[in-house]
């Protein structure tokens, strides 16, 4: 039952779907705090955003380069590491906007490669489907969401993480910077603190890094993406490496093997009526 906890969690980090309550490690900080040194020089020392025009430029980008879509469809090679375990998965995703999202996960379950987990998640309900041992059904509230990963999600953030999309923009800008790597903002809203990269030439995310603003959890999501492809008229980050700290680490990978946009939907699936109910 574990391990299906973490796989369904890690797609929610998407997750992705994606992080159980996690703490900083040492090694993986010290390398998040290396790699953002100079950032945190650049947050300190540059004045306070005061031009409303530069701030709605900004913002204005950032929407720009948003995937709209009807459906979407994607096969992902998953990839992870914890403290006590790392494993590879794949997972099977279909979304219709604003509506569905399904989710299927296939891997070696006692020694036998099969789809061992299906998810259906709605605005208002999570249901999980065991596949293999003992077989069962479970349906929970979209509180699940939060209570499993200890983030702030509603269908609509988690379909924006699948999606590629960003996720916890705050209007509240408090620096900026343009540098040779790229646009570097930060804001803070209620809940996080959030640095994004946005690239020079066409605004897409390259990097995102969540911080808690109640300094008593000091809990950190470090988000980047690349691979980038074409996606009808959008640019796709077909790659994606997460990382989460707080009590322990989870290193997430996901590669986009196969994504189509507005195509009927690939992987839907019917809740088993001779399933056990839980």
């Amino acid at each position: 039952m574990k391990k299906f906890k973490i796989i369904v969690a890690i797609f929610y980090i998407v997750i992705l779907a994606a992080c159980s309550t996690t703490k900083k490690v040492t090694g993986i900080q010290e390398a998040i705090n290396k790699k953002d040194t100079s950032l945190t020089v650049i947050i300190t020392e540059a004045p306070k955003v005061d031009s409303a025009t530069i701030v709605r430029g900004i913002m204005a980008k950032v929407r720009k380069s948003k995937i709209d879509f009807k459906t979407f469809n994607a096969k992902v090679k998953i990839d992870y590491e914890s403290a006590n375990s790392s494993d590879s998965y794949t997972g099977y995703l279909s979304i219709l906007k604003d509506s569905i999202i399904y989710i299927r996960i296939k891997g070696s379950f006692l020694g036998i490669s099969a789809i061992g987990l299906q998810v259906k998640i709605t605005k208002d309900s999570v249901v999980l489907v065991k596949m293999v041992g003992e077989k069962y059904v479970q349906k929970r509230s979209i509180d699940f969401l939060q209570e499993t990963t200890q983030i702030p999600f509603d269908f609509f953030t988690l379909q924006d993480m699948l999606i590629g999309n960003p996720v916890f923009l705050d209007s509240n800008i408090v620096s900026y910077k343009e540098g040779n790597d790229g646009l570097l903002v930060f804001m803070i809203g209620s809940v996080f603190k959030h640095l994004i990269t946005l690239s020079n030439y066409d605004f897409s995310i390259l990097h995102s890094k969540l911080d808690d603003v109640d300094i008593m959890r000091n809990r950190t999501c470090d988000i980047s993406l690349s691979d980038y492809k074409n996606l009808g008229p959008y640019k796709f980050a077909a790659y994606r490496n997460i990382i989460v700290t707080e009590k322990s680490k989870l290193n997430i990978y996901l590669d986009f093997k196969e994504f189509t946009l507005n195509e009927p939907l690939k992987y839907t699936f019917e809740v088993p009526k001779n399933f056990k109910r839980k």
